[in-house]
């Protein structure tokens, strides 16, 4: 506990020293405000019948919409978490502050464990901030067309606790992530490529048989829909339906704590310069 909580200090410390937190929590938010609020306002114009081509009011389904709009914070947004975790580890790689901050706190461990408990509480508020972004932007064009918010539903608040943790577990992945690969290059591309390309092609696969479906549904994004509750990708591709969100849970988390492990066993006990 004597170093612990200096390290702590010492990880926040780092994050908030740098423009690469806020500027990754600015382009989340203005990204999923635009999609949230986009798509809510295609759907209520279609709904009203003044979108282009529909001519009859109600012909365009809205009921259970305002979640799914929500849900967009982590469904688009998760990559962002990813990338500050990640960053955390290869950035002080790259800068070469390993040195110092193992000299302070010899125990590496103690280190790690600082970092992903940081990166967890900044994922948490990258979730806040999508929300934030979803709701607002999503949820009041809804309203604007007249169309349920669903924000008095208990149901509803739920899926907001679910999708901060989802927020959070995705910066702990992001760590195990970073302390595997640690040229921030390449983290990068592997983040961008796996998350961007690789699993929607595999999920979108998936929908086509049900034995890739079950392989399928245990990838990180699919594992981060079931336990959110609800994604635009599920009316297009396999997820985990047939989960429950628990088990979502367990599986990103599972995820995380894998990657980290693999990553304390391997760089992370490596010597630094």
């Amino acid at each position: 506990m004597n170093t612990f909580l200096p390290a702590v200090r010492s990880e926040v410390a780092k994050i908030t020293s740098t423009r690469m937190w806020w500027i990754l929590a600015l382009v989340l938010f203005v990204y999923v405000l635009a999609m949230a609020g986009g798509l809510a306002a295609l759907l209520g114009a279609g709904s009203d019948g003044s979108l282009p081509g529909v001519t009859t009011t109600g012909s365009v389904p809205t009921a259970g919409i305002a979640p799914l709009i929500y849900s967009f914070a982590s469904s688009i947004g998760y990559v962002f978490p990813v990338l500050l975790g990640a960053l955390a580890v290869t950035g002080e790689v790259r800068h070469q502050t390993l040195t110092p901050t193992f000299l302070a706190t010899p125990r590496r461990g103690v280190v790690l464990l600082a970092k992903l408990l940081v990166l967890l509480a900044f994922g948490a508020l990258f979730g806040v901030i999508g929300l934030v972004a979803s709701v607002g932007g999503g949820g009041g064009v809804l309203a604007a067309f007249g169309i349920e918010t669903e924000l008095g539903s208990s149901d509803t608040w739920a899926m907001f606790a679910r999708l901060i943790l989802a927020m959070a577990l995705w910066a702990a992945v992001g760590i195990g992530l970073g302390s595997i690969v640690t040229n921030q290059v390449a983290v990068i591309v592997i983040v961008i490529a796996f998350t961007q390309f690789v699993e929607p092609v595999l999920r979108s696969v998936g929908a086509l048989a049900d034995w890739i479906g079950d392989i399928v549904q245990f990838l990180p994004g699919a594992a981060s829909d079931t336990l959110v509750g609800t994604s635009i990708f599920g009316l297009v591709s396999t997820g985990a339906d047939g989960l429950e969100w628990w088990a979502g849970a367990l599986i990103l988390g599972g995820i995380a704590a894998v990657l980290t492990a693999l990553g304390a066993l391997t760089t992370w006990r490596r010597d630094v310069t």
